[in-house]
């Protein structure tokens, strides 16, 4: 009986794993259209989430109004969640940016913290063609929300700006945190958006059509509110687009131990969003013919795909090991030999060429490829851990204290 759940469960892997691969090939070329470019039109209300954020929350603010768009088409809220220290104080002292103070500490996380501002956000007498939302850490392209206009003007409702780190260098740990994004957006996101396919959000950098938010509602108050949102959306058949050019910057954990937590958190959330989409859109997907909400679904419960492999290959290795005979099956026993040398030879490359389509010119990055190894497999006991305590919805922050300029970020690009 557990040999032929091991033996499922392989094939469960297997291709789920092979279908990522065959989407992500079309990523090796951006094959874009050339983009039209439009007069700024839209209005904007931009949302920053905060929480404690008073170190850093000024260097966004000062990088948001200097924005190359026009100041009277957009607006700045920052959403002082529950902050305990000066972050509403610092966001005051800039002229013309809002802060907006929410105390409920029975309702904590940025899902909850969204909801409460748009819902402040309908009751201003001013309204806005669109709402763009970012974290207090990150920092932006100046011409992010020009390219957000091009895109709404285009007939877009919801587009992901491209993640992209603004501190790779500063451990090993955002060192791979770096890789994994560059990797995500050529091969996950840009193959997609290559393919006419949905592109994922990513809690950050994120636009929306203020039509589409008052139709929908936000209702995203998981731990990972932007995969939340991202299932509702494809299921109501609006799919996300990744645009590539809008640049945002985000801080990552310097520290092994920060990184699980926030990890531990992320897949707690991508948990409950599997229980609850995965059915639906398997089902809408079959009864549609759409290969776009088939590939959302089986995105949906990859977090499952990892902790299978995970027990799968803890048990194998087991049963070699242990003296006695044998009982557990590997299916790549039944198959060529070399399958084996082309499933490793396509991991071990997929980051390397990442680097390269993205043409990362720091040479240290390269380096860091011998230790990125270390943060994937970390993966595997931090999905464990988050299956058992997958209900556990309190939400954890990520303290953030690196102040970096967007000109000291662009300077290690060049």
């Amino acid at each position: 009986m557990i040999n032929a759940f091991l033996i499922a469960a392989q094939i469960i892997v297997a291709f789920i794993e092979a279908f990522q691969f065959v989407i992500s090939l079309s990523g090796l070329m951006k094959r874009r259209k050339p983009r039209r470019r439009h007069e700024p039109k839209h209005s904007f209300a931009v949302i920053v989430a905060a929480h404690n954020e008073e170190q850093v929350i000024g260097a966004l603010v000062e990088n948001l109004l200097k924005l190359d768009y026009p100041r009277e088409l957009y607006d700045i809220f920052v959403i002082c969640d529950n902050c305990t220290d000066g972050t509403a104080d610092v966001v005051r002292s800039y002229d013309g940016v809002h802060a907006c103070v929410r105390r409920n500490p029975q309702l904590r996380g940025k899902g909850h913290a969204i909801e409460w501002m748009l819902n402040e956000l309908w009751k201003m007498p001013r309204s806005y063609d669109a709402v763009v939302m970012f974290d207090a850490d990150n920092l932006v392209n100046p011409d992010f929300l020009r390219l957000m206009n091009d895109d709404l003007c285009e007939g877009h409702r919801v587009i992901q700006g491209y993640l992209d780190t603004k501190n790779p260098n500063d451990s090993w740990v955002t060192a791979a945190y770096g890789i994994t994004y560059w990797y995500c957006n050529r091969l996950w996101q840009q193959s997609r958006r290559n393919l006419g396919m949905a592109n994922f959000l990513g809690g950050t950098g994120m636009c929306f059509e203020t039509r589409l938010l008052k139709e929908m509602g936000w209702g995203a108050t998981s731990l990972v509110e932007d995969l939340e949102f991202t299932m509702r959306c494809i299921k109501r058949g609006v799919y996300p687009v990744l645009d590539y050019d809008a640049k945002v910057y985000d801080e990552k954990p310097l520290t092994f131990r920060a990184s699980a937590r926030q990890r531990l958190r992320w897949l707690q959330g991508h948990f409950n969003v599997a229980r609850r989409y995965f059915i639906p859109l398997l089902r809408d997907s079959i009864k549609e013919r759409s290969f776009i909400k088939f590939d959302a679904a089986i995105y949906s419960v990859r977090v499952y795909s990892v902790l299978m492999a995970f027990i799968v290959t803890a048990a194998l290795w087991i049963d070699n090991v242990l003296p006695a005979a044998n009982h557990f099956t590997s299916i790549y026993e039944a198959l060529p030999a070399w399958t084996v040398g082309v499933a490793m030879t396509i991991s071990a490359i997929q980051f390397p060429v990442a680097l390269l389509l993205e043409r990362v010119k720091e040479w240290r990055m390269y380096a860091h490829l011998l230790t990125l190894p270390l943060f994937l497999l970390s993966w595997w006991p931090i999905t464990l851990y988050a299956f058992f305590t997958q209900n556990n919805k309190q939400w954890s922050h990520t303290k953030h204290t690196r102040v970096i300029r967007l000109e000291e970020v662009q300077s290690k690009q060049v």
